[in-house]
Formats: structure tokens, C-alpha cells, sequence
């Protein structure tokens, strides 16, 4: 595999980092590996350069810039020259084995210029327990294609795997200005520069979601804020599942001044709650018939999790509305 370039983006990922290098190195024979680390905090730098003491094909980067896209971008820029293909790995996850060997067989019998793969959520602990449950649920993916077990197909997004490294370097790799929904901003180009983006079923990694509710809100605010910035980039139509979400941070806001309303007993105060009502009620119904079929208490307060993420989400991509914000210059190629 000495055409290959495994990139491993990383801030902060001890708990995952010694399985996922141990699996890599066992199953990707000569590819590079290379961690872009983002400034780690943990021993996540200490056990990369334990690792790559003893394996020479795996490297530590700096990634001063500290956010995935530069980090890919880097190592890309650093050490791509040469190779034919590059495989993202994200350290919050776990592979199946031969991963690598799997994207490249799947790349060559599908003829594909990307591949992605479907993601399913795990968890250990409760909180892990009911934000994993509703990421997997419709409540929390919306029905995207790659956040369940599905066919084989053509599609314009997924979860990214692995990809034409002369195509991506061509049309500029990651933009650097999306902290989130970098990968779906990509796509988009590569579609338009004539890319063909294969869902590689037999491949299904396993993400552990956030285990508390502050960073699970921050993610998804970012989530959204980087949606609606690739949407004002592109012009492409927003689908169904995203723009639901849209309109739950103003309901919300709607639902805070009908209390205030309530306040002088103003009759208009229940007619401006009864929307975000409704939507809590949903969610927190849909929670409790998961939790009940997992016979789990933990997973019944998915509907709590999928609040926390639509919230964020809708703020997120509202704000960028309201603060007037917008996407930089396209990303320039450099070669390939």
C-alpha cells in the first residue's frame, strides 16, 4: 500500500488512539500514516510518538491551526507527493478490519473517485447511551443515507473515507474556513469537478458521541453554522431534514416569550408556545418508545439528547443569518 497516505486528524484522543494505530499499522502494510495533531493536551502526542518509534511508516504532524480540515490538508501538502490515494480516519471512531483494503477494492470495482462509508453510533456510559440512540434514530439523522445500514449507491455525501488524492489536491482539499460540515463542502466540488462518491456498506465504522451535554451542544451548533455556510456557498436546496431543524431555535425563542406573555395573561402567550411544545413533546415521546423497546432508561432520554442537537443546530445555522456571516474564496488547487 505504498500509494497510500492515512491521514488520523486528532485533538485530544488518548482513550481511542492505541487501538486504532495498533489496527492500522497491523492491517495497512506499508501505507504512510500520519496523525495531525492539533495541539493535544492528553498523551495523545506520547503515544504517537511511542507508536512511531517502533513503525516507521507512522509520522507525527504539527497542526498549529488545530481544526481537521487544515490537519488533513497538511498532511496532504507534507507527504501526499507520489501516492494515488487518501484514506481519513477520524480518531473518535473504530474500523473494521482491513478498512483500508476494503476502500481500495471497493474504489476499483466501483470506479469511484471517493468512497464513504455508513456510521453508526455507539456509547458506554448513559449520557454516551441516550446521544448515540438518537443519532441513530430518525429523530437525530434526519434518514441520511450514511448514518444507517444501507445499499450500496451512488451518492453526493457520506461519511469520508477514502479519496482520489490528484482530485482532491485539484480542487483545493478541505476548505480551512469550515470547522464543521467540511466534508459535505467538499463534496460539492468534488461532484462539480466530476468526482463519483461510492456508500461502501460492508464498510461500517462505529462513532462514540460526545458524553456530556456542553460539548454535544457546541458540535452541533457547529454543525449548523458550517450547514448554512456551505448552503450561501453553493446555492444548493436545502433538503427536508435539514430545514426542520431550522425553525427550532426561533420556535423556542417564540415559546420564551409567550412565558413572558403569560406573565400580563395575554392570550396569545399559548398560541406561541404550541409550536415548540409540540416539538418537545415529540421528541421527548420518541425518546421514551426507543428507550422502552432497548429496555433502557438511558436510552429513554434520547429525546433529551435529540433537544440538545436540534437546538444547537438551529442556532447555529440561524446565527449565520443573523450575524451577516459568509464563506470565504474558494480553496485553490495545488497540483495533482
Amino acid at each position: 500500500m505504498k500509494d497510500v497516505l492515512i491521514v488520523i486528524p486528532c485533538l485530544n484522543e488518548e482513550a481511542h488512539l492505541p487501538d486504532l494505530l495498533a489496527g492500522l499499522v497491523a492491517d495497512s502494510g506499508d501505507a504512510l500514516i500520519v496523525v495531525a495533531d492539533g495541539g493535544s493536551t492528553d498523551r495523545s502526542r506520547a503515544i504517537v510518538a511511542d507508536m512511531a518509534a517502533r513503525h516507521p511508516n507512522v509520522v507525527l504532524l504539527e497542526n498549529p491551526a488545530r481544526i481537521q480540515s487544515a490537519g488533513v490538508n497538511l498532511a496532504v501538502r507534507t507527504h501526499g507527493a507520489g501516492r494515488r490515494w487518501l484514506v481519513r480516519v477520524d480518531a473518535h471512531c473504530g474500523y473494521p478490519r482491513d478498512y483500508v483494503a476494503g476502500l481500495l477494492a471497493a474504489a476499483r470495482a466501483q470506479d469511484a473517485t471517493s468512497v464513504v462509508v455508513p456510521m453508526v453510533t455507539a456509547a458506554r456510559g448513559c449520557f454516551q447511551q441516550a446521544a448515540a440512540a438518537a443519532q441513530n434514530s430518525v429523530l437525530g439523522n434526519g434518514g441520511s443515507a450514511h448514518r444507517r445500514l444501507t445499499a450500496g449507491q451512488w451518492v453526493d455525501h457520506g461519511h469520508h473515507a477514502l479519496f482520489d488524492l490528484a482530485l482532491y489536491a485539484r480542487v483545493g482539499g478541505y476548505d480551512e474556513g469550515f470547522s464543521h460540515n467540511e466534508d459535505a463542502e467538499l463534496d460539492q466540488r468534488l461532484l462539480a469537478a466530476g468526482g463519483r462518491i461510492w456508500l461502501e456498506p460492508a464498510l461500517v465504522l462505529t462513532y462514540w458521541p460526545r458524553t456530556a451535554a456542553g460539548p454535544l451542544f457546541r458540535q452541533y451548533r457547529g454543525y449548523g453554522r458550517g450547514r448554512a455556510l456551505n448552503l450561501l456557498r453553493h446555492g444548493s436546496r436545502i433538503k427536508l431534514r435539514q430545514a426542520v431543524p431550522i425553525v427550532i431555535a426561533p420556535a423556542v425563542a417564540a415559546a420564551m416569550l409567550g412565558a413572558l406573555l403569560a406573565i400580563v395573561a395575554t392570550p396569545w402567550a399559548l398560541v406561541l408556545a404550541l409550536p415548540a411544545l409540540g416539538w418537545a413533546g415529540l421528541c421527548l415521546a420518541y425518546g421514551a418508545l426507543l428507550g422502552w423497546r432497548a429496555k433502557s432508561a438511558c436510552v429513554a432520554a434520547s429525546g433529551w439528547a435529540a433537544m440538545v442537537m436540534h437546538v444547537a443546530w438551529s442556532l447555529g445555522f440561524v446565527g449565520v443569518h443573523l450575524t451577516g456571516a459568509r464563506p470565504g474564496p474558494l480553496p485553490r488547487g495545488w497540483g495533482g
